[in-house]
């Protein structure tokens, strides 16, 4: 595994073709739809209808090793979901786990190359906005990049202008349109009572944030807080797909100094296995209007 700080990550256009062609040569489907799985969320490949599914490490350019992270499966499912081409990521790669920014993100540029248009991003996030219940899911409409200030950035490095332009805009992220669409959707899934819309910072992890961080992160304007997520945006807003978010709140941050409650994994899991049902509902409805 690369270390994360290395300047000689930077994969060629070549290599991106490559594992393109090779999922190309190896399914029918020609998916418009990509799905990033966050911690927990992965059922929602189950969904897919007509299944291929290739592990990671049998993919060219991909990470060779399987997700260190539990509750990432580690393989990438390309099916039908409600009549439409999807392919579906259950798991990602994250920077803690050492990779760098452009492996990290390497997938976002695979599906590009595949035909995909829209790119959906799910994570399991924490609640920093104290209207928040545990169990929410939070619309993404904005993100802040604590990385990107710190100079880890994806599209660092040359620019292919194949991909996109060297500077590209991030002020709308998110797409408009696909938010009404969740927001629509919710209501008819009878989802609406615990959809929320908010920003989402992006910390590199893999500690839980202290106290002071939350606090500083709320006055930032942040309403949750994960390990993922804005670097495959950056990148995928840079290929020009359309980008929609969904952040799972799985706990609340600890800003009381006498609390005892401490952020830990197993809750993140155990309450994605509560709402992941609405999740799926909610995803798979939305895929026939997008």
């Amino acid at each position: 595994m690369e270390a994360a700080s290395s300047s000689t990550s930077q994969c060629s256009y070549e290599e991106y073709k490559e594992t393109a062609d090779w999922l190309l040569a190896r399914t029918e489907q020609r998916p418009k739809v990509a799905i990033i799985c966050g911690s927990g969320l992965g059922g929602l490949a189950d969904l897919l209808d007509d299944k291929t599914t290739f592990p990671y490490a049998d993919i060219p350019g991909f990470p060779t090793k399987a997700s260190t992270v539990p509750g990432h499966a580690g393989q990438l499912v390309f099916g039908r979901l409600q009549g439409r081409d999807c392919v579906c990521m259950q798991g990602r790669f994250h920077f803690y786990e050492g990779y760098s920014m452009h492996k990290v993100t390497y997938p976002v540029r695979v599906f590009y190359l595949l035909g995909v248009k829209t790119v959906i991003v799910t994570n399991a996030a924490g609640g920093l906005n104290g209207s928040y219940e545990v169990g929410d899911i939070m619309l993404i409409k904005d993100h802040i990049n604590m990385p990107g200030f710190a100079g880890q950035n994806p599209l660092c490095g040359h620019n292919d202008v194949r991909f996109g332009e060297r500077f590209p805009c991030m002020s709308d992220a998110y797409d408009h349109e696909l938010r009404a669409l969740v927001k629509q959707t919710a209501e008819e899934q009878g989802c609406g009572s615990f959809l929320q819309e908010g920003v989402y910072c992006m910390l590199a992890g893999p500690t839980y944030e202290t106290i002071a961080e939350c606090k500083l992160l709320q006055k930032l304007g942040a309403d949750c807080v994960g390990m993922s997520t804005v670097p495959e945006v950056v990148v995928a807003r840079h290929c020009g797909l359309r980008v929609l978010g969904l952040s799972l709140v799985t706990n609340k941050v600890v800003t009381d100094y006498d609390s005892v409650e401490k952020a830990n994994h197993e809750e993140v899991l155990r309450t994605t296995q509560r709402r992941t049902q609405d999740v799926q509902r909610l995803v798979s409805h939305l895929i026939p209007k997008i």
